[in-house]
C-alpha cells in the first residue's frame, strides 16, 4: 500500500506561468530577419556612401539586440521555471526583459533625436535612389516581423470565471510585456522606415531635404511615448504595485460577504504570471473558522493562484471569576 504524506494535499508547484512558446519562436525569427536586414543596410550604406542608410543600419542593430534580449528572457524563464530559488516562479524574468528593452527604446529615441537635429543643422548629401530601395526593403522586413509578433500573446488565457463578475481578461493583465517590448521595437523600426521613405521621396521629388531630419524628430517622439508606456507597465509589475488591480476589490468583497464575520486586517497582492496573482490575507474573527474556509471562497476568482490566509483571534473580555464557586470546588477536591 502506498504511503501518502499528510501534507501532500497542500503541496503545489510554484510554476504559475506556462510561458509563451509561440512568442519565443516567433521572436527568434524576428531576430534573424532584423539581423539580416541590419547587415544589408550597413553594407549598403558603406557601399553607396549613404550616411542615412549606415545610420539606419546601426539604429536597427539596437532593435536586433533588444529582440535578442527578449528571446534570452523567454529561454531563461523556461529553463529556470522549476528552480527552487525562485519562490514565485520565473515569469518576472520576461517582465525584466521587457523593462530593459524599454530602456533601450529610450536610448534609441535619444539617438534618433540627436542625429536628426545634427542633420538639420548640418545637412549631408543623400543618395535618394539607393536609400529609398533599401528603406522599402527594410519596411517590408519590419512588417514581416510585426506579423510574426502580432498574435504570440494569444495562447488561451481569455477564459471566463462563470461566477458572476465577468471575464477577468477585461482586467487587462494578460499582456505579455516581453512580447510587447519586442513588438514595440519592430513597430518603432517600421514607423521610422515609413517616415524615412516619405522624407526621401519629398527630398527626391521636391528638393525638401529638411524633411529627413524633421521626420527623424517626429519618429523619436513616437518611440519615446511607446517606451514610456512600456516602462510604466513593466515597472509596476517589478515593483509589485498591484493594489489598484480589480482583483484586490474582489478579495475585499469576498471577505465582506463571507458567512463568517471577519475583519480584514492586512492584504498583500502581487502578480506572479500573466493575469495571475498571489495574495496574503490577514483576518481577525471571534468565530470558529479555519483558513481553508476563506480559501475556498477566494478560489472562485481563477486569477488567484496562490492564496495565504492568516486568522487572528482577538482577546475576548471574560466576566470576573466566581470566587465562591472556585472556593467550593477547592473544598470538595480536598
Amino acid at each position: 500500500m502506498q504511503t501518502v504524506s499528510p501534507t501532500e494535499s497542500w503541496e503545489h508547484s510554484h510554476v504559475f506561468d506556462e510561458g509563451n512558446p509561440l512568442a519565443e519562436r516567433n521572436t527568434l525569427w524576428a531576430v534573424v530577419l532584423t539581423a539580416v536586414m541590419m547587415v544589408v543596410e550597413i553594407v549598403g550604406g558603406w557601399t553607396f556612401n549613404s550616411m542615412a542608410l549606415l545610420a539606419d543600419g546601426w539604429h536597427m542593430s539596437s532593435h536586433a539586440l533588444a529582440l535578442g534580449l527578449s528571446v534570452v528572457a523567454y529561454v531563461a524563464a523556461r529553463r529556470f521555471a522549476k528552480d527552487s530559488r525562485f519562490a514565485f516562479g520565473t515569469w518576472k524574468m520576461e517582465v525584466l526583459g521587457g523593462y530593459t528593452s524599454a530602456i533601450l527604446l529610450v536610448l534609441v529615441a535619444g539617438l534618433m533625436l540627436f542625429q536628426s537635429i545634427e542633420r538639420l543643422i548640418a545637412p549631408t548629401t543623400i543618395h535618394y535612389d539607393q536609400a529609398i530601395v533599401i528603406g522599402v526593403v527594410g519596411l517590408l522586413v519590419n512588417l514581416a516581423c510585426a506579423w510574426l509578433l502580432r498574435g504570440g500573446h494569444s495562447h488561451g488565457h481569455d477564459h471566463g470565471h462563470g461566477h458572476g463578475h465577468g471575464n477577468h481578461g477585461a482586467h487587462g493583465h494578460h499582456d505579455d510585456l516581453n512580447l510587447r517590448s519586442a513588438y514595440m521595437h519592430v513597430l518603432a523600426d517600421a514607423a521610422t522606415s515609413v517616415l524615412a521613405i516619405a522624407a526621401l521621396f519629398g527630398g527626391k521629388l521636391w528638393g525638401a531635404s529638411w524633411l529627413d531630419p524633421v521626420m527623424g524628430i517626429v519618429g523619436a517622439g513616437l518611440v519615446a511615448v511607446w517606451a514610456y508606456g512600456l516602462l510604466r507597465d513593466s515597472g509596476r509589475v517589478l515593483l509589485d504595485a498591484e493594489m489598484t488591480a480589480p482583483v484586490v476589490q474582489e478579495i475585499r468583497d469576498v471577505i465582506a460577504a463571507s458567512p463568517v464575520q471577519a475583519t480584514l486586517c492586512d492584504l498583500h497582492v502581487w502578480r506572479v504570471g500573466k493575469g495571475k496573482y498571489a495574495c496574503i490575507v490577514s483576518l481577525a474573527t471571534t468565530q470558529a473558522a479555519e483558513p481553508d474556509d476563506f480559501k475556498r471562497q477566494l478560489r472562485i476568482h481563477e486569477e488567484l493562484v496562490h492564496i495565504s490566509v492568516e486568522i487572528n483571534r482577538p482577546l475576548i473580555s471574560l466576566p470576573p471569576p466566581d470566587r465562591d464557586r472556585i472556593t467550593g470546588n477547592m473544598a470538595v477536591s480536598s
